[in-house]
C-alpha cells in the first residue's frame, strides 16, 4: 500500500469513528460546542468529556437577570375579541354581512361564503393604573393587568392547528426542528442536576394538535427535549424501580451501563451517548426529587385558595402550582399546554358563549396566582412568564353546515398574548387592530418577532443561537426575528 493509501485509509477511518454531529461541534460551527465538547485545551478530533453534563448551566451572550420560563400554552386559539380586544364597531354591525373586499384573497379554515360580522356577548372595562382593557371573563387576570404586557398585535403563517402550533412553538410549520424549550436549554443549560431542564405538563380537553412536536428537541441532542410529567402515578415513566429491584441492584446495573457507555463514547465521540449518560444519571437523582416536587399537598391552605388547586388532580392549577415549584427548583423552562380553546361553534360545548366562559374560569385564576406568587416570592424578576395560542379568531361567526352555536373561525392576522416578569415593562399595552379586529394598524409583532425578544430576555442572541445541521446553519427564527424593543423594560 502506498502511502498516499496509507493516509487515505488513516483519514476514513478517523472520520467513521466521528459522527457528523460530533465532528461540526468541535469544528466549533455552532455553540454545540457549548452543550457538549467546550473543553480547554482540547484538539478537533478529540473525544467529549466524560464529565462534561449537556445540562450543566452555561454562560449567555449577555447578562440577564432572567433565569426561568413559564409559558402557558394555550391550545386552540384563544379569542381575542372576546378577552383582550374590545371592538365598540363589531358590536355595532353585529349580525351584518362582512364587507366582500375584507374577504377577498383571504383563506380560512372553515368560513364558507359571506359569513356576517359577530360582536362579542361579553362586557370589558379598564383596570389598574394601566386602564387596560378586559373582558368579564378575566377578574384574576384584572388583578394583575399592571405586571403584565398584552401584545394585541400578534400574527403568525399557518391556518391550521398543528401546523400553527408547531410553528409558534418551535419557528417553523413542519415537525423536526427543536422547540423553544430546547433551544433555550441547549443554550444555557439547567440549574438543577436532578431534575430535566425542560418540563412539559398537559391538562384540558384531548386535542389532536401537534402533540409532542411541540417540545421535541428536532436535530439537537436528544437530553433537550421536553419531559412530560404525567399528573397521576409516576410523574415521569419508568423512573420507579420495578418490583423486585432495589435501589442498589439499580445503582449497579447503571453504572455497568455507564462504563458500557462511556468506553463507546471515548471511541467514537457521538454526542448522543453522553446525552444517554445523563439521561440514566437524571433518571436515577428523579426517585428522590420528583416525588417531593410533585407534593402539592404540602403547600400551606393559603396557596391552595390562591391557585384553586386540589392535589390529586389533573387541572391547569395543579400545573401552574407545579410550575412554580419548579422554577424554584432550577428547571430552565416549564410550558404548561391546557387545551380546548378552538371554539367553532359546531356544537354548546365548543361555542364561544358556551365553553369560553368555562375555559376562562379553569385558567384564570390559577394564571394571575402564578404572577402573584412569583412576585411575593422574589422570583418575578427573574422568570419570564407568557400567556397565549397558536392563533386567534376570526370577527365573524363561522357559517358552515356543521355550525349550531355561535363560533369563531381561526385568524391569523392579529391575535393576543401577554408577558410578565423578567425584562418585560409591566402595565403597557403594545398594538392595535383596525374597527373591527381584522388587521392589525399598529405594532405588528410576528412570532419570529416574539421567539427573537424571548431568547433577547435570556441573554442570547437569536442570531448567534445556532445549529450546524445538514450543511447549514439553523436558529429558532431562521432568518427571520426583529426585537420588540416596547417590550423590554
Amino acid at each position: 500500500m502506498t502511502t498516499r493509501s496509507k493516509t487515505v485509509t488513516a483519514r476514513f477511518e478517523t472520520r467513521s469513528a466521528i459522527t457528523r454531529r460530533h465532528f461540526l461541534a468541535e469544528a466549533g460551527l455552532g455553540i454545540g460546542s457549548l452543550a457538549l465538547l467546550c473543553v480547554p485545551g482540547r484538539g478537533a478530533g478529540a473525544a467529549p468529556s466524560l464529565s462534561a453534563h449537556p445540562l450543566a448551566p452555561k454562560p449567555p451572550h449577555f447578562e440577564s437577570k432572567v433565569k426561568n420560563i413559564i409559558y402557558l400554552f394555550m391550545g386552540g386559539g384563544p379569542s381575542q375579541l372576546d378577552l383582550f380586544d374590545p371592538k365598540e364597531t363589531l358590536n355595532r354591525l353585529d349580525g351584518q354581512p362582512c364587507p366582500e373586499s375584507l374577504l377577498e384573497g383571504e383563506r380560512f379554515a372553515f368560513i364558507e361564503g359571506l359569513p356576517n360580522l359577530a360582536g362579542s356577548p361579553f362586557t370589558f372595562k379598564q383596570y389598574g393604573q394601566s386602564g387596560a382593557m378586559l373582558s368579564n371573563l378575566l377578574p384574576h387576570t384584572a388583578e394583575i393587568v399592571d405586571d403584565i404586557a398584552i401584545v394585541r398585535s400578534m400574527h403568525t403563517n399557518p391556518i391550521n392547528h398543528g401546523p400553527a402550533q408547531i410553528f409558534m412553538n418551535t419557528g417553523h410549520q413542519i415537525v423536526g426542528r427543536p422547540s423553544m424549550g430546547s433551544w433555550i436549554t441547549y443554550g444555557l443549560g439547567s440549574e438543577n442536576d436532578n431534575l430535566p431542564g425542560f418540563v412539559v405538563l398537559l391538562s384540558g380537553k384531548p386535542d389532536p394538535g401537534a402533540g409532542n412536536a411541540s417540545w421535541g428537541s428536532g436535530f439537537l441532542p436528544s437530553v433537550y427535549q421536553g419531559v412530560d410529567f404525567r399528573p397521576k402515578g409516576d410523574p415521569v415513566l419508568s423512573v420507579s424501580n420495578p418490583p423486585g429491584m432495589s435501589s442498589e441492584v439499580r445503582r449497579r446495573s447503571l453504572d455497568t451501563i455507564r462504563a458500557l457507555n462511556e468506553k463507546r463514547l471515548t471511541e467514537v465521540g457521538d454526542p448522543e451517548i453522553a446525552s444517554r449518560i445523563a439521561a440514566y444519571e437524571t433518571s436515577y437523582r428523579m426517585q428522590t426529587s420528583v416525588p417531593e416536587l410533585a407534593d402539592i399537598a404540602s403547600e400551606p391552605a393559603s396557596v391552595h385558595e390562591m391557585y384553586g388547586t386540589r392535589p390529586g388532580e389533573n387541572s391547569f392549577a395543579n400545573n401552574c402550582l407545579l410550575a412554580r415549584r419548579m422554577v424554584e427548583r432550577g428547571v430552565r423552562f416549564v410550558q404548561l399546554f391546557h387545551s380546548g380553546w378552538d371554539h367553532h361553534g359546531t356544537r354548546e360545548s365548543n361555542s364561544i358563549d358556551g365553553d369560553l366562559p368555562v375555559l376562562c374560569a379553569q385558567t384564570d385564576r390559577a394564571s394571575a396566582a402564578l404572577v402573584k406568587d412569583l412576585k411575593q416570592r422574589g422570583l418575578l424578576d427573574e422568570t419570564l412568564v407568557i400567556w397565549g395560542g397558536e392563533f386567534g379568531r376570526t370577527p365573524m361567526r363561522e357559517n358552515g353546515r356543521r355550525n349550531l352555536s355561535f363560533g369563531r373561525d381561526h385568524h391569523i392576522r392579529a391575535f393576543t398574548m401577554w408577558l410578565a416578569g423578567g425584562g418585560i415593562r409591566p402595565g403597557i399595552s403594545i398594538g392595535r387592530t383596525d374597527d373591527i379586529g381584522y388587521h392589525i394598524e399598529e405594532d405588528p409583532v410576528h412570532v419570529h418577532d416574539l421567539h427573537a425578544t424571548i431568547l433577547h430576555l435570556m441573554g442570547l442572541d437569536h442570531t448567534k443561537l445556532t445549529f450546524l445541521f445538514q450543511g447549514r446553519d439553523y436558529r429558532l427564527t431562521d432568518v427571520h426575528g426583529e426585537l420588540v424593543h416596547k417590550l423590554l423594560a
